[in-house]
Protein backbone atom coordinates (compact mmCIF):
# COMPACT_ATOMS: atom_id res chain seq x y z
CA UNK A 1 0.00 0.00 0.00
CA UNK A 2 1.07 3.74 -0.83
CA UNK A 3 1.62 5.97 2.15
CA UNK A 4 -0.89 8.89 3.04
CA UNK A 5 0.13 12.27 2.63
CA UNK A 6 -2.27 14.43 4.88
CA UNK A 7 -5.29 14.67 3.17
CA UNK A 8 -3.47 14.22 -0.55
CA UNK A 9 -5.33 11.30 -2.17
CA UNK A 10 -2.78 8.91 -3.03
CA UNK A 11 -5.49 7.04 -5.30
CA UNK A 12 -3.13 7.18 -8.76
CA UNK A 13 -2.23 4.75 -11.70
CA UNK A 14 1.12 3.89 -12.40
CA UNK A 15 2.42 3.10 -15.93
CA UNK A 16 4.67 0.22 -16.20
CA UNK A 17 5.98 -1.77 -19.58
CA UNK A 18 5.10 -5.02 -20.60
CA UNK A 19 6.37 -6.71 -23.60
CA UNK A 20 6.56 -3.40 -25.22
CA UNK A 21 3.02 -2.19 -24.31
CA UNK A 22 2.15 0.51 -21.66
CA UNK A 23 -0.31 -0.07 -19.02
CA UNK A 24 -1.47 1.02 -16.37
CA UNK A 25 -2.15 -0.22 -12.88
CA UNK A 26 -3.73 0.89 -9.59
CA UNK A 27 -1.73 1.71 -7.12
CA UNK A 28 -4.42 1.79 -4.00
CA UNK A 29 -4.14 3.16 -0.92
CA UNK A 30 -6.90 5.79 -0.87
CA UNK A 31 -6.78 9.24 0.71
CA UNK A 32 -9.51 11.21 -0.53
CA UNK A 33 -9.78 15.01 0.48
CA UNK A 34 -13.60 14.68 1.24
CA UNK A 35 -16.37 12.02 1.52
CA UNK A 36 -19.96 12.86 0.93
CA UNK A 37 -22.55 11.48 2.92
CA UNK A 38 -26.19 11.82 1.63
CA UNK A 39 -27.66 11.17 5.30
CA UNK A 40 -30.70 11.86 4.28
CA UNK A 41 -32.40 12.20 0.54
CA UNK A 42 -35.71 13.71 1.79
CA UNK A 43 -36.20 17.52 0.58
CA UNK A 44 -38.53 20.23 1.68
CA UNK A 45 -37.90 22.38 -1.40
CA UNK A 46 -38.45 21.63 -4.61
CA UNK A 47 -35.86 23.80 -6.75
CA UNK A 48 -35.66 24.94 -10.37
CA UNK A 49 -31.96 24.04 -10.38
CA UNK A 50 -32.07 20.69 -8.64
CA UNK A 51 -32.20 17.56 -10.83
CA UNK A 52 -34.02 15.69 -7.88
CA UNK A 53 -34.08 11.99 -8.03
CA UNK A 54 -36.29 9.09 -8.52
CA UNK A 55 -35.10 6.86 -5.06
CA UNK A 56 -37.31 5.65 -2.64
CA UNK A 57 -36.96 8.51 0.21
CA UNK A 58 -35.15 7.03 3.46
CA UNK A 59 -33.15 8.58 6.08
CA UNK A 60 -29.93 7.03 7.98
CA UNK A 61 -30.86 5.54 11.57
CA UNK A 62 -27.95 6.31 13.64
CA UNK A 63 -26.61 2.42 13.87
CA UNK A 64 -25.83 2.53 9.09
CA UNK A 65 -24.59 6.13 10.30
CA UNK A 66 -22.09 4.47 12.67
CA UNK A 67 -21.40 1.54 10.02
CA UNK A 68 -20.09 3.93 7.27
CA UNK A 69 -18.08 5.52 9.73
CA UNK A 70 -16.03 3.01 10.43
CA UNK A 71 -15.54 1.90 7.32
CA UNK A 72 -14.74 5.47 6.22
CA UNK A 73 -12.30 6.07 8.98
CA UNK A 74 -9.05 5.11 7.11
CA UNK A 75 -9.23 6.99 4.06
CA UNK A 76 -10.73 10.69 5.04
CA UNK A 77 -10.47 13.26 7.44
CA UNK A 78 -13.43 15.43 6.09
CA UNK A 79 -17.09 14.40 6.29
CA UNK A 80 -19.62 16.07 3.94
CA UNK A 81 -23.22 15.57 4.81
CA UNK A 82 -24.49 16.53 0.82
CA UNK A 83 -25.61 15.10 -2.42
CA UNK A 84 -29.37 14.96 -2.60
CA UNK A 85 -31.92 15.76 0.15
CA UNK A 86 -31.29 18.58 2.96
CA UNK A 87 -29.21 17.38 6.02
CA UNK A 88 -31.09 19.67 8.51
CA UNK A 89 -34.11 18.08 7.95
CA UNK A 90 -32.62 14.56 9.82
CA UNK A 91 -34.03 14.36 13.03
CA UNK A 92 -30.71 13.29 14.50
CA UNK A 93 -28.62 16.10 12.87
CA UNK A 94 -27.26 17.35 15.74
CA UNK A 95 -26.67 13.91 17.24
CA UNK A 96 -24.90 13.03 13.80
CA UNK A 97 -22.66 15.67 13.84
CA UNK A 98 -21.71 15.19 17.39
CA UNK A 99 -20.76 11.58 17.16
CA UNK A 100 -18.83 12.40 13.94
CA UNK A 101 -16.91 15.13 14.86
CA UNK A 102 -14.56 12.85 16.99
CA UNK A 103 -13.31 11.60 14.06
CA UNK A 104 -13.88 13.86 11.56
CA UNK A 105 -14.23 17.57 10.16
CA UNK A 106 -17.95 18.37 9.52
CA UNK A 107 -19.06 19.85 6.56
CA UNK A 108 -23.02 20.62 5.89
CA UNK A 109 -24.58 22.02 2.37
CA UNK A 110 -27.93 23.19 3.45
CA UNK A 111 -30.58 25.25 1.48
CA UNK A 112 -30.46 27.56 5.37
CA UNK A 113 -34.78 26.70 6.02
CA UNK A 114 -33.82 24.74 8.98
CA UNK A 115 -30.30 26.07 10.06
CA UNK A 116 -32.28 27.00 13.43
CA UNK A 117 -31.44 23.47 14.38
CA UNK A 118 -27.96 23.63 14.46
CA UNK A 119 -27.21 27.10 15.55
CA UNK A 120 -26.11 26.09 18.80
CA UNK A 121 -23.81 23.09 17.13
CA UNK A 122 -19.97 23.93 18.54
CA UNK A 123 -18.80 20.85 16.04
CA UNK A 124 -19.39 22.21 12.18
CA UNK A 125 -15.85 23.01 10.56
CA UNK A 126 -17.81 24.56 7.74
CA UNK A 127 -21.33 25.18 6.35
CA UNK A 128 -22.46 26.29 2.67
CA UNK A 129 -25.12 27.82 2.41
CA UNK A 130 -27.46 27.64 -0.77
CA UNK A 131 -29.08 31.11 -0.72
CA UNK A 132 -30.56 30.07 -4.49
CA UNK A 133 -32.68 28.26 -2.74
CA UNK A 134 -35.15 31.15 -1.55
CA UNK A 135 -38.57 30.41 -3.10
CA UNK A 136 -40.40 33.40 -1.12
CA UNK A 137 -42.43 31.75 1.17
CA UNK A 138 -40.74 32.19 4.04
CA UNK A 139 -40.35 36.05 4.71
CA UNK A 140 -37.70 35.87 7.53
CA UNK A 141 -35.51 33.18 5.62
CA UNK A 142 -32.63 35.36 5.45
CA UNK A 143 -32.91 37.19 8.63
CA UNK A 144 -32.94 33.58 10.41
CA UNK A 145 -30.38 32.42 8.73
CA UNK A 146 -28.33 35.92 9.27
CA UNK A 147 -28.93 35.40 13.48
CA UNK A 148 -27.96 31.70 13.24
CA UNK A 149 -24.65 32.50 11.18
CA UNK A 150 -23.57 34.40 13.90
CA UNK A 151 -24.08 32.23 16.67
CA UNK A 152 -21.89 29.62 14.40
CA UNK A 153 -19.20 32.01 14.28
CA UNK A 154 -18.83 32.12 17.71
CA UNK A 155 -18.20 28.13 17.64
CA UNK A 156 -15.09 28.61 14.90
CA UNK A 157 -17.40 27.39 12.17
CA UNK A 158 -16.32 29.00 8.49
CA UNK A 159 -19.66 29.82 6.70
CA UNK A 160 -20.34 30.22 2.87
CA UNK A 161 -23.31 31.64 1.45
CA UNK A 162 -23.30 29.72 -2.63
CA UNK A 163 -25.46 32.33 -4.81
CA UNK A 164 -25.88 31.71 -8.59
CA UNK A 165 -25.40 34.50 -11.02
CA UNK A 166 -28.45 33.85 -12.85
CA UNK A 167 -30.63 33.51 -9.56
CA UNK A 168 -33.42 35.92 -10.20
CA UNK A 169 -33.45 37.03 -6.42
CA UNK A 170 -29.79 37.93 -6.50
CA UNK A 171 -29.92 41.80 -6.89
CA UNK A 172 -32.16 41.47 -3.05
CA UNK A 173 -29.99 39.04 -1.42
CA UNK A 174 -26.99 41.01 -2.36
CA UNK A 175 -28.50 44.11 -0.75
CA UNK A 176 -29.56 42.54 1.97
CA UNK A 177 -25.95 41.12 3.10
CA UNK A 178 -24.60 44.29 2.04
CA UNK A 179 -26.42 46.14 4.56
CA UNK A 180 -26.39 43.35 7.28
CA UNK A 181 -22.50 43.21 7.08
CA UNK A 182 -21.63 47.04 5.92
CA UNK A 183 -19.97 46.29 2.63
CA UNK A 184 -20.51 46.49 -0.85
CA UNK A 185 -19.99 42.68 -2.45
CA UNK A 186 -18.61 42.48 -5.61
CA UNK A 187 -17.67 38.76 -7.05
CA UNK A 188 -16.50 35.93 -4.55
CA UNK A 189 -15.09 37.58 -1.80
CA UNK A 190 -14.46 37.56 1.86
CA UNK A 191 -17.14 39.12 3.77
CA UNK A 192 -15.40 39.14 7.41
CA UNK A 193 -13.45 36.76 9.21
CA UNK A 194 -14.61 32.82 8.86
CA UNK A 195 -17.44 34.92 6.72
CA UNK A 196 -17.44 33.88 2.38
CA UNK A 197 -19.72 34.54 -0.58
CA UNK A 198 -19.51 32.72 -3.65
CA UNK A 199 -20.95 33.03 -7.05
CA UNK A 200 -20.99 31.18 -9.26
CA UNK A 201 -23.01 29.58 -12.99
CA UNK A 202 -25.28 27.34 -12.73
CA UNK A 203 -23.90 23.58 -14.04
CA UNK A 204 -25.56 21.15 -16.06
CA UNK A 205 -26.74 17.87 -14.27
CA UNK A 206 -25.63 14.29 -15.68
CA UNK A 207 -28.52 12.94 -17.49
CA UNK A 208 -28.43 11.13 -20.08
CA UNK A 209 -31.27 13.25 -22.17
CA UNK A 210 -29.60 16.70 -21.73
CA UNK A 211 -28.44 18.11 -24.57
CA UNK A 212 -25.14 18.69 -23.21
CA UNK A 213 -22.32 16.31 -24.48
CA UNK A 214 -18.51 16.21 -23.80
CA UNK A 215 -16.47 13.22 -24.08
CA UNK A 216 -13.22 14.78 -23.53
CA UNK A 217 -12.83 15.84 -20.18
CA UNK A 218 -11.21 14.86 -16.60
CA UNK A 219 -13.07 14.86 -13.13
CA UNK A 220 -11.88 14.94 -9.48
CA UNK A 221 -14.39 11.92 -8.80
CA UNK A 222 -12.69 8.91 -7.10
CA UNK A 223 -9.76 10.89 -6.52
CA UNK A 224 -10.84 13.84 -4.52
CA UNK A 225 -13.82 12.14 -3.20
CA UNK A 226 -16.29 9.87 -3.17
CA UNK A 227 -20.00 9.95 -2.60
CA UNK A 228 -22.12 7.34 -0.09
CA UNK A 229 -26.07 7.48 -1.00
CA UNK A 230 -28.72 7.04 1.81
CA UNK A 231 -28.91 2.98 0.55
CA UNK A 232 -25.01 1.96 1.44
CA UNK A 233 -24.47 2.64 -2.41
CA UNK A 234 -21.17 4.03 -3.48
CA UNK A 235 -20.63 6.78 -6.19
CA UNK A 236 -17.99 8.30 -7.93
CA UNK A 237 -19.18 11.85 -7.30
CA UNK A 238 -21.90 13.95 -5.52
CA UNK A 239 -23.74 14.70 -8.65
CA UNK A 240 -24.74 10.62 -8.96
CA UNK A 241 -28.24 11.31 -7.75
CA UNK A 242 -29.28 8.21 -8.76
CA UNK A 243 -26.60 5.94 -8.42
CA UNK A 244 -26.34 5.65 -11.75
CA UNK A 245 -22.76 4.74 -11.32
CA UNK A 246 -22.83 2.43 -8.27
CA UNK A 247 -19.64 0.97 -7.92
CA UNK A 248 -20.80 -1.28 -4.81
CA UNK A 249 -21.94 -0.76 -1.50
CA UNK A 250 -20.98 0.32 2.19
CA UNK A 251 -22.99 -2.17 3.76
CA UNK A 252 -22.10 -5.24 2.46
CA UNK A 253 -18.43 -4.64 0.82
CA UNK A 254 -15.09 -2.98 2.18
CA UNK A 255 -14.49 0.78 0.87
CA UNK A 256 -10.97 -0.93 -0.32
CA UNK A 257 -12.45 -3.85 -2.53
CA UNK A 258 -14.92 -1.49 -4.01
CA UNK A 259 -12.12 0.72 -5.16
CA UNK A 260 -9.92 -1.76 -6.62
CA UNK A 261 -12.74 -2.93 -8.95
CA UNK A 262 -12.04 -2.88 -12.58
CA UNK A 263 -14.71 -0.12 -12.63
CA UNK A 264 -13.36 2.11 -10.70
CA UNK A 265 -9.38 1.32 -12.20
CA UNK A 266 -11.12 2.65 -15.83
CA UNK A 267 -12.85 5.38 -15.10
CA UNK A 268 -9.60 6.32 -12.99
CA UNK A 269 -7.44 5.84 -16.40
CA UNK A 270 -9.89 7.58 -18.84
CA UNK A 271 -10.25 10.64 -16.58
CA UNK A 272 -6.05 10.64 -16.27
CA UNK A 273 -6.30 10.47 -20.11
CA UNK A 274 -9.01 13.44 -20.28
CA UNK A 275 -11.42 11.12 -21.16
CA UNK A 276 -14.84 10.37 -19.63
CA UNK A 277 -15.52 6.66 -20.42
CA UNK A 278 -18.98 6.59 -18.99
CA UNK A 279 -21.70 7.78 -21.28
CA UNK A 280 -23.05 9.84 -18.69
CA UNK A 281 -20.19 11.50 -17.24
CA UNK A 282 -20.19 12.75 -21.18
CA UNK A 283 -23.60 14.73 -20.56
CA UNK A 284 -22.02 16.58 -17.39
CA UNK A 285 -20.51 19.74 -17.33
CA UNK A 286 -19.53 20.40 -13.99
CA UNK A 287 -15.98 19.90 -14.10
CA UNK A 288 -15.76 21.24 -17.57
CA UNK A 289 -16.94 24.79 -16.77
CA UNK A 290 -13.88 24.67 -14.00
CA UNK A 291 -11.53 23.40 -16.64
CA UNK A 292 -12.49 26.58 -19.16
CA UNK A 293 -12.56 28.76 -16.49
CA UNK A 294 -8.84 28.07 -15.75
CA UNK A 295 -7.78 28.03 -19.08
CA UNK A 296 -9.42 31.43 -20.01
CA UNK A 297 -8.05 32.90 -16.72
CA UNK A 298 -4.35 31.36 -18.56
CA UNK A 299 -4.86 33.02 -21.55
CA UNK A 300 -5.79 36.45 -19.84
CA UNK A 301 -2.98 36.37 -17.70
Amino acid sequence: MGSVRGNETNLSLKKRKRGGVEICLLDIFMRFKKVYIEITNICNLNCKFCIGHNRAKESLDFSDFKMVLRKIKPYTNYLYFHLMGEPLLHPLINEFIDYASKDFKINITTNGYFIDRIKNNKNIRQINISLQAYDGRKLDYLDNILTSVENLLLAGTIVNYRVWNNYEGVQELIGKLEKFYNTKLNGNTKIKDNVYIDFATEFIWPDINNNYYNKNGSCLALKDHIGILVDGTVVPCCLDYNGSLALGNIYKESLEDIMKSENVKRMLEGFQNKCKIKEICCHCNFYDRIAMKKARDNNEG
